[in-house]
């Protein structure tokens, strides 16, 4: 079993070798039974579908972005600051890892089912940060000075999954655009500007949950 587990984690290793170096495009199993250097028909011993094989390599991915997101945020900080640096990091690794980063959220890609070996779905790796997101976006409204953004008359604020979503398709959208270069034409900046796609994470955080208090 030991040998076997190992074979499995050696493909998906080639996977992500591909996806980051040349797109997820170019993964296939007959590719990373080759560059493994096994049988062609190997790879279905453990992936029944090119999907199921894409979401093996993206679950190693959010495992990793997830890390990134231990090591930069501090859990003391107030809940502002650390949705700056989780914001931050989320747009870092889109550009550092953009193959990965196209893959991770395809789910129209992406094989949500169990697995048969009994491996649980990829939204076990994919919601718990979108969960720690809502729950900072929660925090920040808690907190004293909070800014209230008032819909309709009699309307209600959003509650905290639909602002964490909004901030979600934001910050992807500065991560995107960015990768395309789409953001510094339209600001007249030349790459890298690092410190103006920061100022862009800033003010998309400024929208949804209002300015810093002085």
């Amino acid at each position: 079993m030991a040998d076997e587990n190992s074979l499995r984690e050696r493909l998906i290793d080639v996977g992500v070798d591909l996806v980051l170096t040349e797109g997820s495009a170019s993964v296939g199993l007959r590719e990373i039974a080759r560059r493994a250097g096994v049988s062609h028909g190997a790879p279905r011993r453990y992936f029944a579908t090119h999907h199921a094989l894409l979401s093996a390599i993206a679950r190693r991915g959010f495992e990793d972005l997830a890390a990134r997101f231990e090591t930069a945020v501090d859990p003391e900080a107030p809940p502002r600051a650390q949705l700056e640096r989780l914001a931050k990091t989320y747009v870092g690794y889109a550009l550092e890892c953009r193959g990965m980063f196209e893959l991770m959220f395809r789910h129209d890609l992406l094989d949500g089912a169990q697995q048969r070996d009994g491996r649980t779905q990829l939204r076990t790796s994919t919601l718990p940060l979108f969960e720690l997101l809502a729950t900072l976006v929660d925090r920040c409204g808690k907190e004293p000075g909070a800014v209230r953004r008032p819909g309709a008359p009699g309307d209600s604020a959003p509650p905290p999954t639909v602002t964490a979503a909004a901030l979600w398709a934001g910050l992807h959208g500065i991560a995107q655009l960015w990768t395309w270069g789409s953001l510094q034409l339209a600001l007249a900046t030349p790459p890298p500007g690092d410190e103006e796609r920061d100022r862009l994470v800033t003010a998309v955080l400024d929208a949804h949950l209002g300015p810093v208090a002085a």
